[in-house]
């Protein structure tokens, strides 16, 4: 994150990302999905959904 825009940090705090490779797993929602397409370039995004 050295040398990110503040703005680009922000993002992945509200993400709840602080340490390099962290994981989160956060619900699917639109608000979301501008967030991490503010950082694609910075994250890695997996889908993973539950068997029923």
């Amino acid at each position: 994150m050295i040398g990110e825009k503040q703005e680009a940090r922000a993002t992945l705090r509200a993400l709840g990302l602080r340490r390099v490779n962290q994981r989160v797993e956060r619900p699917d929602t639109p608000v979301l999905r501008g967030m991490i397409a503010r950082v694609a370039h910075l994250v890695e995004v997996e889908d993973h959904h539950e068997a029923a």
